[in-house]
């Protein structure tokens, strides 16, 4: 089934649904409270339960130079959201005649016009319309006048009481902590993409790796990871994988390398995905490949270690 698109028409059978509004890049656990309570709502009510995001995110429209930061693509939060108990994903175009809209004018157009919803779902720190001039107590009056309900959840704590966002995330992955990260999300940071011809050092150093750009995800910290791959066929390989520009050799080119063990089949033109479970080491140049070889071979041994634990 294809997302929906905001600004299109909305088949009937997802008009007046409960629908949980944010973000939600990285879809972790604060993000899946919120759609938690939209999904709980909607199965109580016998209504749908929709997950609206925005794309591009909103920061990437307002500093577009900014480095690349994001968690995960919309594919990917769409096959989570849809995990979660969400019947279908909308998605605003976050584009200048998007960021002109107030909010008011969100909410009567694009809410209540478009969707016909029933009720809203978002987290307390919400805000939303023109200049950010919407907050969750204005959604709340606006949803008084245009008759539908606004649930706020309160944002979700670790275990040692520190709010979990999607900022901690980043700040865990770019210093190479993967367990956080992981524990924050609920899951491994994992990267998503095809797999790309290269130059094929790897294989003459016996490592033959699947290249994967980095596209707009946000750049982890620079070094060697153990690794899962989920191929395109379902299937679950562990590995060691480069993340970085490969400084041995030129040109230099942000890459995820992985290379998985025990594998030996052709990957090229396939989607897959790598799963970052443990830092290594950071990424470094050798003088000569003997000696990218002979670090190579003890990374692979320190990989295994760490999978096998």
């Amino acid at each position: 089934m294809e997302r929906l698109v905001g600004g299109s028409a909305v088949p009937e059978a997802f008009r007046g649904g409960i629908v949980a509004l944010g973000n939600f890049d990285g879809f972790h656990a604060g993000h899946q409270a919120v759609v938690g309570r939209a999904v709980a709502r909607a199965r109580a009510e016998n209504k749908p339960a929709l997950v609206a995001t925005f794309d591009p995110h909103p920061m990437r429209w307002f500093r577009p130079d900014a480095p690349p930061f994001r968690l995960t693509t919309l594919d990917q939060r769409e096959r989570l959201v849809r995990a979660a108990g969400a019947d279908q994903m909308l998605v605003f175009q976050f584009d200048e005649a998007f960021a002109a809209v107030t909010a008011s004018e969100f909410v009567g157009d694009w809410l209540v016009r478009q969707l016909g919803v029933a009720g809203v779902v978002t987290g307390e720190d919400f805000t939303f319309g023109k200049g950010r001039g919407g907050d969750v107590e204005q959604l709340k009056m606006l949803g008084r006048t245009n008759r539908f309900s606004v649930d706020t959840v309160a944002p979700v704590a670790d275990a040692a009481g520190e709010t979990i966002s999607s900022t901690r995330i980043r700040r865990a992955l770019q210093g190479g902590d993967c367990e956080t990260a992981a524990r924050l999300l609920t899951r491994p940071y994992t990267i998503r993409g095809k797999v790309e011809h290269g130059d094929k050092r790897g294989r003459t150093l016996g490592y033959p790796t699947a290249n994967i750009a980095l596209g707009d995800y946000l750049r982890p910290r620079f070094g060697i990871y153990a690794v899962r791959g989920r191929l395109a066929d379902a299937s679950l390989v562990e590995g060691a994988a480069n993340l970085g520009i490969r400084p041995t050799f030129d040109p230099p080119r942000e890459l995820l390398e992985p290379y998985f063990f025990d594998f030996d089949g052709d990957l090229y033109g396939q989607e897959i995905e790598v799963e970052l479970l443990s830092f290594i080491r950071d990424e470094r140049a050798f003088p000569d490949l003997v000696a990218l070889k002979r670090q190579m071979d003890e990374d692979c041994i320190e990989a295994r270690r760490r999978l096998a634990a």
